[in-house]
């Protein structure tokens, strides 16, 4: 099923069932209120929310009308807050080796050997996730704006010490994830030995987050096997499969959050930023028949690998973002991240 939260002026929004078109949806506060009071009543409510989005599709499928049940209301996307608007707990992770080994060669450094069978983590800020149609806010341009595409997972509750089988059967619901980094505060902060903290701006999520099962055999082997599609200033950006080369998968990266705490319902956990294997910076762009890129910060590495510097500036205030991942006919599956960089003080007016 297909859940997505509306801005109602609370905190927490509303929570709806949207049918698989994304076309229709049916408010359920009868059943649960919130996201979150969903995930915390898993077992009881989800199979209530599963009929109504049986219903809500047996509608389409049939020609009903559904503008002439008063519950059954047109889904627009620039409505939604976040899924989650905000949660006990974000920890993104970074389980595609090839976006960390840019990184490091960039720098002429080697990736430690952990890192091929430890997950990289960190715990971002979960208490303000912006909508999926929100601005990037931003004080300064010097800061290194940047993009970071990505799938995430939101789970139930998970034991501490779950396997990795245990873990993959805690994964409630699959959306995307554009997990904005501030690249220039990062050197600093990282020098200080004690991880991110300003330099990961709020995060914005799809407006829509589904369950694995909705996804079919794209959902295999806890990977999503699909094109991430990413869109810089209305132009093709990105398109790796989100499938390949990610090292760790979903179960991995839930196991490795639960190695030596307990996960509360509602914890998201972020693949990192989508990256696939490309040959060099002349053959990685969409332009020159590659797959692009989900940051910008991995084709200014090409560059600087290459050529010596980046030439590819950071995002600026004006600038576009795009981010969605459609299914093999074609049809969008979570919705779209539409984001506009711009200056905070613009929030005011």
């Amino acid at each position: 099923m297909k859940l997505a939260t509306l801005k109602n002026g609370g905190r927490d929004g509303a929570l709806v069932v949207v049918s698989r078109d994304l076309k229709w949806y049916r408010a359920v506060p009868h059943i649960s209120a919130t996201l979150q009071y969903a995930l915390d009543h898993w077992g009881a409510v989800a199979p209530q929310l599963d009929e109504v989005y049986a219903l809500l599709n047996a509608g389409g499928a049939t020609g009903t009308v559904h503008g002439a049940d008063a519950d059954v209301k047109s889904f627009e996307q620039r409505l939604c807050h976040s899924p989650l608007p905000r949660a006990y707990q974000w920890a993104d992770g970074s389980a595609y080796i090839n976006h960390v080994e840019l990184v490091r060669r960039a720098r002429n450094a080697e990736v430690p050997a952990s890192f091929y069978t430890d997950p990289l983590m960190y715990q971002g800020g979960s208490d303000s996730f912006i909508g999926p149609r929100d601005a990037i806010y931003a004080l300064s341009e010097e800061w290194g704006i940047d993009l970071e595409a990505e799938v995430a997972v939101i789970t139930g509750d998970v034991a501490m010490g779950a396997t990795d089988a245990e873990a993959a059967h805690a994964i409630r619901l699959v959306l995307l994830v554009n997990d904005v980094s501030l690249r220039n505060l990062i050197p600093n902060e990282l020098a200080k030995g004690f991880g991110f903290f300003q330099s990961k701006a709020a995060s914005a999520f799809s407006p829509v987050a589904v369950t694995p099962d909705e996804l079919g055999a794209e959902w295999n082997g806890s990977k999503l096997h699909l094109p991430l599609l990413v869109e810089l200033n209305g132009q093709p950006f990105g398109k790796p499969n989100a499938g390949e080369d990610m090292t760790f998968n979903f179960a991995q990266l839930v196991a490795h959050a639960a190695r030596t705490r307990e996960l509360g319902a509602g914890t998201i956990i972020g693949s990192g930023t989508v990256s696939n294997k490309q040959g060099s910076l002349h053959g990685s762009s969409i332009a020159n028949g590659g797959v692009g890129y989900c940051c910008l910060a991995e084709v200014r590495m090409y560059e600087t690998i290459e050529n010596g510097a980046p030439q590819t500036p950071y995002l600026r205030f004006g600038d576009s973002v795009r981010i969605e991942m459609r299914d093999g006919a074609g049809a969008s599956i979570f919705g779209a991240i539409e984001q506009t960089v711009t200056h905070y003080q613009e929030r005011a007016r």
